[in-house]
């Protein structure tokens, strides 16, 4: 490998993290300016559908669904369309933004390990399992306020719990992609697409106040959640490992909570309390561990 396409291999795994890290605090902003879940989960697919249908149209054969197949394809979107999105940004409207990027790709590797085991009966490796220890134990002190009802937190739990689920179902996705072998582009693609049309109930059966909030706001959630997190960020990362690999490709998520709290501290005046920081330390360095460390052994 080239010097220059493991440096451009680096410059999309960092700019990876700091669109996944910044979501959170895009999504924070929107729970505190009156948006409400429907309205940014909306938001999100249409104009994440807009973007993908043209590569769709030309690329998935039968469209939108392509080697997947329909009742594949409507798995991934019940995974992670709507629902995910509700839930996600829901989460938001209970917790600092610093929560969601701390418990969610934190308990990712946790519940995948978990998984793995009980379905197949695969064990992770000794230093893989210290790392998700290490984790789980970060998280415990990290949500030490929230679950305490903190004044400062008095219902960030109920934001944790929905990160928490988050990471549940992120992992059984994650695990029916690798399993079912499509691109991560077509998956993308499909589920977005064969979104839309369950926005309908969406929007029908939740509060919607995009009308209360400027249009230079539903233009910024429309761009960053449904472009930037939707679509690039997903270029930029499969980039990121065909350059370096799937093992170093990994190795950025735990910059992610970093984004966040930097963004969330500057943005919106939102600063972890020093239990969230020693916990924060903790669970990037659990996740450094694990990422590290082979899955099995």
């Amino acid at each position: 490998m080239t010097s220059r396409a493991q440096w451009l291999g680096i410059l999309c795994g960092l700019l990876t993290a700091l669109i996944w890290g910044v979501q959170s605090v895009v999504s924070r902003h929107a729970m505190l300016i009156d948006l409400t879940p429907a309205d940014v989960t909306i938001l999100r697919f249409v104009s994440a559908a807009a973007v993908l249908l043209p590569w769709s149209l030309r690329h998935m054969r039968p469209f939108p669904v392509g080697s997947l197949g329909w009742p594949r394809a409507w798995v991934m979107a019940l995974l992670i369309g709507p629902l995910y999105s509700l839930i996600l940004v829901g989460g938001a409207s209970f917790a600092p933004a610093l929560h969601s990027s701390i418990i969610s790709p934190g308990l990712i590797p946790v519940f995948t390990a978990l998984l793995i085991f009980l379905v197949t009966g695969e064990r992770a490796g000794r230093m893989r399992l210290i790392g998700l220890g290490i984790i789980v134990l970060g998280i415990g002190i990290f949500s030490r306020d929230a679950l305490a009802m903190a004044p400062s937190r008095p219902d960030a739990w109920i934001g944790d719990l929905l990160f928490v689920l988050i990471a549940f179902l992120w992992s059984i996705f994650g695990l029916l992609a690798r399993r079912w072998g499509a691109s991560s582009l077509e998956i993308t693609a499909a589920s977005c697409i064969l979104s839309v049309p369950l926005l309908v109930i969406v929007a029908l059966a939740l509060p919607i106040h995009m009308a209360r909030v400027p249009f230079s706001e539903l233009v910024l959630q429309a761009l960053y959640q449904g472009v930037l997190v939707g679509v690039v960020a997903l270029y930029l990362y499969a980039r990121s490992v065909a350059t370096l690999g799937a093992a170093k490709a990994t190795l950025f998520l735990p910059l992610v909570p970093v984004a966040t709290a930097a963004a969330s501290a500057l943005l919106l005046a939102e600063t972890p309390s020093p239990t969230e920081l020693v916990g924060m330390a903790i669970v990037v360095s659990g996740m450094l561990i694990a990422f590290r460390s082979p899955s099995t052994g």
